[in-house]
């Protein structure tokens, strides 16, 4: 009896497990090694790592509280913007296997990409999931938004590593910086226009701009934003105000906890006071343009290298630096890379033999 043809539904299944397969692990982990070995090669001096005997193992275990805390939050928020259809179980695993797609695929596609896929095989269908994540890219955009200003007021010129960096490299740096921060601040603008007011008119929008010749070719990708907007707004115009001053709560939290890791971790080697832990913070806000036009799977061997650049003049030897980013990669990636390759399997088999939600 002949073999039936693939639905569209196991071919996307199937697309979307080979994006995760662990074989894609090798090129990123590889490069993140390499990277973080090259720093040490060219930085080792005996003693340098004497600071680790001296570790304010206070701040320690606050860097491991603010990361439980954070994916707390997230669990959290994906569970209060999908107006509580997943339960905290299904919250769990939707995070994990989320941050798990931010860590094997391109920064620029990351977990974002993959979530409506994940929502809807949690049994959300997909109209529903794609309104659910344009809240939480609106609210991370308007997060952006409003911190920006307030970092540079905290750190000003010193935004930028000018003591690392040359003087033509930090123009470019802060050129691109207010590139991100005009398009981010736009985007989020406009995403509001189009939930809130009239969608409609941001599709049609949408579909005119991007007809013109140099753009033709993501006109179908355009009207595909456009028809999730519609889908959106028409989701999402009946919640009150309840649901969005949690949603943005939750969302201003989990971003500060994320952003606060850094500090943390250095804060366990190095001496600091609140100025310092706060000047820190609104740097990692640069720090993460970087990070958002990488080319590599989460951002592998790009991170590592830039890591010095941002950070090294408040750690003091390269050593000690070379460490702590081999150490905030360990928090930040490599423990969801381990914890994607316990959580995938388990949620594969629970999303895939008993049809999503349980």
């Amino acid at each position: 009896m002949p073999t039936p043809p693939p639905t569209p539904v196991a071919d996307q299944d199937a697309h979307f497990l080979q994006r995760l397969r662990p074989s894609r692990l090798i090129l990123p982990v590889a490069l993140g090694l390499l990277v973080v070995g090259y720093l040490f090669w060219r930085s080792y001096k005996p003693g340098d790592l004497a600071p680790l005997a001296q570790a304010d193992w206070r701040w320690l275990a606050a860097a491991v509280l603010v990361l439980a805390a954070r994916d707390l939050g997230y669990i959290y928020r994906i569970r209060h913007i999908a107006e509580t259809e997943l339960t905290y179980r299904q919250a769990l695993d939707v995070i994990m296997i989320w941050e798990f797609a931010s860590c094997v695929l391109p920064s620029g596609q990351g977990g974002t990409g993959a979530a409506p896929f994940i929502l809807e095989k949690e049994g959300i269908p997909l109209g529903k999931g794609l309104a659910y994540i344009m809240v939480t890219a609106l609210l991370d955009n308007l997060y952006y938004v409003v911190m920006v200003p307030l970092v540079v007021l905290i750190a000003g010129a010193g935004l930028y590593p000018h003591e690392a960096l040359q003087t033509g490299f930090v123009a470019t740096l802060r050129v691109a910086f207010g590139v991100s921060y005009l398009f981010v601040t736009l985007y989020a603008g406009l995403m509001l226009y189009a939930i809130f007011i009239n969608p409609r008119s941001v599709r049609r929008l949408l579909v005119r701009l991007f007809s013109l010749p140099l753009l033709r070719r993501w006109r179908r990708t355009a009207y595909r934003h456009g028809q999730e907007m519609v889908r959106a707004s028409g989701q999402l115009r009946g919640n009150g105000p309840a649901y969005w001053w949690r949603a943005s709560v939750s969302t201003a939290f989990v971003w500060t906890a994320r952003y606060a890791i850094i500090g943390c971790l250095i804060a366990a080697f190095v001496p600091m006071d609140s100025g310092t832990f706060l000047f820190i913070f609104a740097r990692n806000i640069t720090y993460k343009v970087i990070l958002l036009v990488a080319i590599t799977p989460g951002g592998a061997g790009i991170a590592e290298g830039a890591f010095p650049t941002f950070f090294g003049k408040f750690i003091g030897t390269a050593t000690m630096t070379s460490f702590l980013v081999f150490l905030y990669r360990i928090v930040t990636y490599y423990l969801y890379l381990v914890l994607g390759l316990v959580f995938l399997p388990r949620w594969v088999t629970r999303v895939f033999a008993r049809g999503g939600k349980e």
